[in-house]
C-alpha cells in the first residue's frame, strides 16, 4: 500500500514536470500569407539540440505527422514533407520558428514543437493553435466613359461580380440611346408635318386667290376696252 502511494505521488510529480516544459498559443494568419509559428530554446545553456514539428498533440517522444526537424544546426530534409515550411530562423541562436508559405485555410490546426534537452523528462514542448481566416477579395472597379449630347459621362460599374454585367450595361446604355434618337427623330417629323401641312394649305389658297384676281383684272380691262371700241 505504502509502495502504491509512492509510485501515485512520483507519477504526480513527474506529470507536473513535464506540464511545467510545456507552452501553448495561438496565431491567427490570413490566407495566400506566410505564417511564423514561434518555438525557441536556451542553446546556451542546453546546446545545440534535436527539434521537431508535427500536427496535432506532442507525445512523450518525437512528434505525432512529423512536418520538419533539425539536428540543431540544420534541417534534415529528409523529414521535411513539404517546401512550404521552412526554419528560417537563427538556428545558432536556438530560434527554430516554423514558418509556413502561402498557407491555406487547410492549414488551420494544432501544431507542435518538440525540443530534445537531455536528462529525464527535461524534453520542451509548445503547441501552437493555428487559425487561418479566409480572405475576401476586395470590391474592385474600372470605369466606361461615355459621350452624351457633347459632355462627357463617366460611368463605373462594378467588376466583382462578372463582366457579362459591364457588358449588360453598355448594351443597354447603347440600346436607350438608340431608342432616345429615335423618339427624337419622331418628335421632328410630327412636328414638321404639323406646320407643313398648314402652310402648303395656305399656299395653296394664297395661289388660288392670285389667280382668281388676275382674272378678274383681265376681265375688267377686256370690258374696258370693249366699250373703248363701241364708242
Amino acid at each position: 500500500m505504502l509502495i502504491m502511494k509512492t509510485v501515485s505521488r512520483l507519477l504526480i510529480v513527474l506529470l507536473t514536470v513535464i506540464e511545467c516544459s510545456s507552452s501553448s498559443m495561438k496565431v491567427v494568419g490570413r490566407a495566400g500569407e506566410d505564417v511564423t509559428l514561434p518555438c525557441k530554446y536556451d542553446i546556451k545553456n542546453n546546446g545545440a539540440t534535436e527539434v521537431c514539428w508535427g500536427r496535432g498533440s506532442i507525445p512523450l517522444s518525437g512528434c505525432n505527422d512529423q512536418i520538419i526537424s533539425t539536428d540543431g544546426y540544420k534541417v534534415i530534409e529528409s523529414t521535411r514533407v513539404s517546401s512550404r515550411y521552412q526554419l528560417l530562423g537563427r538556428l545558432e541562436d536556438g530560434d527554430v520558428s516554423l514558418t509556413i508559405l502561402n498557407t491555406t485555410e487547410e492549414d488551420t490546426g494544432l501544431y507542435g514543437c518538440m525540443v530534445e534537452i537531455s536528462g529525464w523528462f527535461n524534453n520542451e514542448k509548445h503547441h501552437i493553435d493555428l487559425i487561418i481566416e479566409k480572405v475576401n477579395p476586395p470590391a474592385s472597379t474600372t470605369a466606361a466613359t461615355t459621350t452624351e449630347r457633347g459632355s462627357q459621362v463617366t460611368v463605373v460599374y462594378e467588376t466583382t461580380e462578372l463582366t457579362v454585367t459591364l457588358v449588360e450595361e453598355l448594351w443597354s446604355t447603347s440600346a436607350q440611346q438608340v431608342t432616345n434618337l429615335h423618339i427624337f427623330i419622331g418628335n421632328r417629323v410630327k412636328l414638321f408635318i404639323v406646320f407643313l401641312i398648314p402652310a402648303l394649305l395656305l399656299i395653296a389658297a394664297y395661289r388660288v386667290w392670285r389667280t382668281n384676281q388676275s382674272t378678274a383684272t383681265d376681265r375688267r380691262q377686256n370690258q374696258s376696252e370693249e366699250r373703248d371700241s363701241s364708242v
